[in-house]
């Protein structure tokens, strides 16, 4: 992985993007963990959109004693997005975290939940969006994973499905 991509394809959609620099948004998304909220797992995870200006949108997860309530760093940043107006300009996520019964060095993934909310996101964007997860103690590229979100919800139920 060089750190840099250019275009993605799911289901028909096909589009030419700027480049990403992958570890620029994961570098984000580090910064973004350093905001989550999380006092009961010490699960913390930061999340990162990069937008086709350049600019970044950022979430970090939110824990609630209800653990039910509690948001995840990628639903924050995906409702951050649309509540901003800019999803259909996003290009990637990055997400980063790390848990203190992890192993060190395992780049996590967005859960079940999250990766539903990153299909209905692609069709927001038009296009495929590349979902790159790194441990959060990594800097840089080091350990980091990308994904396709067809990939990580393969048979996914979206706007064709109703």
């Amino acid at each position: 992985m060089d750190g840099r991509e250019a275009s993605g394809e799911r289901r028909g959609m096909t589009a030419a993007v700027p480049a990403v620099d992958v570890a620029a948004l994961l570098e984000e998304a580090r910064t973004a963990r350093g905001h989550a909220y999380a006092p009961y797992s010490g699960f913390t995870v930061g999340a990162a959109i990069a937008l086709d200006d350049g600019t970044v949108v950022r979430g970090a997860n939110v824990e609630n004693a209800s653990y039910g309530l509690s948001l995840c760093a990628e639903a924050v940043a995906l409702a951050s997005a649309h509540a901003s107006g800019v999803m259909g300009r996003a290009l990637a996520l990055a997400v980063v975290g790390d848990s203190a019964s992890a192993p060190s060095g395992v780049a996590v993934t967005p859960c079940g939940r999250c990766r539903q909310m990153l299909v209905e996101a692609e069709h927001v964007a038009g296009r495929a969006l590349a979902i790159h997860s790194a441990p959060a103690s990594a800097s840089g590229l080091e350990g980091a994973v990308r994904h396709a979100v067809a990939d990580l919800l393969p048979h996914a139920f979206g706007p064709g499905n109703l």
